[in-house]
């Protein structure tokens, strides 16, 4: 069996900051494991944290890089990666899912009231996506067959939903 290339990956912070995913994904070790699984373009959307600086970036990678903070919808992005690597927000994980795109989450684990490792690993359990922490990226992207990963089923985005609301105390 041919081993799938992630040619085109994208990463999101959503709207806040994530410094410490950006700083990661921007790091030598984890770049050159991209390329190992075949990466050429890296999108970065760095949200409302300090913007990247792409050349200095650069001149770790042969990978083109992009970076950016905000726009109105990113699901241009989202719809043309081959992989994303996503922070856990909720709404940044459903769209990535109904896209049916492979998905990896990092879990910011320095917010308050995370509900965040919850929301991974509930969509971890269902192998919908691999989930990790800034620290556990490379080791990550290096053990995780993406191959392995399942499409959301049929109402699985309700069951979900309904787990969430539950979740935040709105049931």
């Amino acid at each position: 069996m041919m081993k799938k290339l992630y040619k085109n990956v994208f990463v999101t912070v959503g709207t806040a900051e994530f410094e410490d995913l950006v700083r990661t994904v921007a790091s030598a070790a984890v770049l050159q494991q991209l390329t190992a699984l075949g990466c050429e373009t890296l999108t970065i959307q760095f949200g409302k944290g300090e913007k990247l600086n792409v050349d200095n970036v650069q001149k770790l990678t042969n990978i083109r890089l992009s970076a950016y903070g905000l726009k109105s919808s990113i699901g241009d992005d989202i719809s043309s990666a081959d992989l994303v690597i996503s922070h856990a927000g909720a709404g940044s994980c459903i769209e990535v899912l109904e896209a049916g795109k492979p998905l990896i989450v990092v879990v910011n684990e320095t917010l308050m009231n995370n509900h965040q490792t919850e929301l991974a690993e509930r969509l971890s359990k269902d192998k919908n996506l691999f989930y990790c922490t800034p620290n556990t990226l490379l080791q990550t992207l290096k053990e995780s067959d993406l191959n392995q990963l399942e499409a959301l089923a049929p109402g699985a985005l309700d069951s979900f939903v309904n787990h969430l609301d539950t979740f935040m105390g709105f049931r």
